[in-house]
């Protein structure tokens, strides 16, 4: 059985759109595409390459692939700790709306997406990882199918923006596994799934 991950880049404030450059999601009218750049020294780099050291498997939502797709096939250097996986590693698509998909390895996911994503898990072996995919990333979290958060904190608030966490999200609790900080600033998060908030006072 596989674990699913999801490695997410948000501000201080939780936006997460539009992170690597100004064309990736104008939507919305957002003005403040490319927020993550700057950020990207030598430790990022590093913890980047550990991250995709280890998929077996990767799951995107329908505006991630689009945006993965139109770049990632142009620049396929087996070198490249992310290109190198991205291209040839299997890709599973969550659409309601796409019919085909030209990307290498690509297989759309078109029915019940909290279904298909179960069987998926139970199917495969190693770790699925989700970059980005938001929207499909709070479907799964709201029904306990994404097992560990890799979440990189970046020292910006921009105001405006889509969030990961949004009103209405299913309560849970993450056991923090590591932490460790850029010298850039960006803090490095990995949380893992642990279960139902426990309240109390004081």
């Amino acid at each position: 059985m596989a674990t699913l991950s999801l490695t997410q880049f948000l501000t201080l404030d939780g936006v997460i759109q539009a992170p690597g450059g100004p064309e990736e999601d104008p939507s919305g009218g957002f003005e403040h595409g490319g927020w993550s750049v700057p950020f990207g020294d030598e430790d990022f780099g590093q913890r980047i390459t550990e991250i995709f050291a280890r998929p077996t498997a990767f799951l995107l939502g329908r505006r991630t692939y689009d945006i993965f797709s139109g770049y990632w096939p142009k620049h396929d250097d087996p070198a490249d700790p992310v290109a190198s996986k991205l291209n040839h590693l299997p890709k599973y698509v969550a659409t309601t709306t796409l019919t085909s998909a030209d990307w290498e390895n690509t297989t759309l996911l078109r029915g019940d997406v909290v279904k298909e994503v179960a069987a998926l898990k139970d199917r495969l072996d190693g770790e699925i990882q989700m970059h980005g995919s938001a929207g499909l990333a709070r479907t799964l979290l709201d029904h306990d199918l994404i097992d560990t958060l890799h979440l990189h904190v970046f020292p910006v608030v921009l105001g405006t923006g889509r969030r990961l966490f949004t009103d209405g999200v299913r309560p849970s609790t993450f056991r923090l596994a590591d932490a460790r900080t850029t010298a850039a600033g960006v803090a490095l998060h990995t949380y893992e799934l642990a279960g139902r908030p426990i309240y109390g006072s004081y």
